[in-house]
């Protein structure tokens, strides 16, 4: 019989923090039900919506991807069920990919930090989110 992987769960209520901005990123997060916020603050304290994800939608990546602290916090907005993708299953999955696929990840993730760290203090003076699902 073959080995089976199985991922761990992570069952959220609304309002629970998946990650907070500035943490060290050891998990990905696959949405298997509800809604998750993606949330950032601008340098005047006040919080902008990058982003809702339902399910079937990956989020913590890039900490994984780059090595570097959180850009924003994840926060459930619905009660949720996530599938917890850890750092070595992650690298490895992403090691077995084309060297190709690896530069254009690890490109997209430094110009999505770059654009967001730019963006965002524009933001602050009165749009309330940046994206919207």
């Amino acid at each position: 019989m073959a080995g089976k992987v199985v991922y761990d769960r992570l069952v959220l209520f609304p309002g629970d923090e998946v990650f907070a901005e500035g943490d060290r990123g050891n998990w990905a997060y696959l949405v298997q039900a509800g809604q998750v916020a993606i949330v950032k603050r601008t340098p005047a304290g006040e919080e902008v919506v990058l982003g809702v994800l339902g399910p079937g939608r990956l989020f913590g990546e890039m900490a994984l991807i780059d090595d570097q602290p959180r850009m924003a916090t994840a926060r459930a907005l619905t009660s949720c069920q996530l599938i917890l993708i850890d750092r070595y299953t992650f690298n490895s999955k992403l090691q077995k990919s084309d060297p190709l696929v690896r530069e254009l990840l690890q490109n997209l993730t430094n110009n999505l930090r770059a654009i967001t760290s730019r963006t965002l203090p524009a933001l602050a003076g009165g749009q309330d989110e940046m994206v919207k699902p």
